[in-house]
C-alpha cells in the first residue's frame, strides 16, 4: 500500500511539474475539475447527462488548456524538452489524446448518421432522446479511454503503474481543486506562467 501511495504522488507530482506551467491551463483545469465533481454528483442521477457535461465543460477545458496554452518549448526548470516529455507521458500525451478526442467528435455523426448505431442502442426519435443515446455513448468513450489506457500500461509498465494511473486520473478533480484554487488570481495578477518555486 506504501508504494502505492508513493507512486500515486510521484504521477501527481510529474504531472504537475511538466505539464502545467500555465496559469492558464491551471485556471481551466480548475474549472474542468469542478465541473467533474458536478458530473461525478449528477452520474448517479442521470449519467447520460453527466457524461455530456463531462465532455462538453470538463473535457474541453481540460484538453485545450494543453493544447493552446501550455508552453511547448524546452522546460528550463525540469531541464526537459517537449519531446521527451510527450514520450515518458504515463498517460494520454498530446498524440494519444488526439486520437481520444477524435472518436469523441466523430460519435456525434456517426449517431446522427445510424440512428441506431449498428444495432448497439434504440433509434432515436428526437432531438432529447439522440442526447440522451450520445451522452451514453461519450459515456463509454470515456470508460473505454480508461480502460484501454490501464490495460495498456500493465503491459508496457505493470499492474500496479496502470492502477496508479487510474486511480489519479479519478481522483484528479478533487486534487486540481485543492492545487489550482488560487490559479485565478495569479491571473489577475497579470502571472501567466507558475514560476514553480517548490522546483528551486
Amino acid at each position: 500500500m506504501n508504494s502505492f501511495m508513493q507512486l500515486l504522488k510521484t504521477q501527481r507530482w510529474d504531472d504537475h511539474r511538466y505539464y502545467h506551467h500555465s496559469r492558464i491551463n491551471q485556471t481551466l483545469h480548475l474549472v474542468s475539475a469542478t465541473s467533474f465533481l458536478c458530473s461525478y454528483l449528477l452520474l448517479f442521477v442521470n449519467p447520460s447527462a453527466a457524461s455530456l457535461l463531462a465532455w462538453l465543460v470538463s473535457m474541453t477545458t481540460r484538453q485545450s488548456g494543453h493544447f493552446f496554452f501550455e508552453p511547448k518549448g524546452y522546460d528550463h526548470v525540469n531541464q526537459a524538452t517537449h519531446e521527451h516529455k510527450e514520450e515518458i507521458k504515463v498517460g494520454y500525451n498530446l498524440k494519444r489524446k488526439v486520437v481520444l478526442l477524435a472518436i469523441w467528435i466523430i460519435s456525434p455523426v456517426v449517431l446522427y448518421l445510424k440512428s441506431d448505431l449498428f444495432g448497439l442502442v434504440e433509434p432515436y426519435t428526437n432531438f432529447q432522446s439522440y442526447l440522451n443515446q450520445l451522452g451514453m455513448i461519450w459515456l463509454c468513450v470515456g470508460i473505454g479511454g480508461l480502460l484501454f489506457r490501464t490495460v495498456h500500461l500493465f503491459f508496457i509498465k505493470d499492474v500496479q503503474t496502470g492502477l496508479v494511473w487510474l486511480t489519479k486520473i479519478l481522483t484528479d478533480p478533487f486534487h486540481d481543486v485543492k492545487l489550482y484554487y488560487r490559479a485565478p488570481l495569479y491571473l489577475l495578477k497579470g502571472e501567466l506562467i507558475d514560476p514553480m518555486h517548490a522546483m528551486h
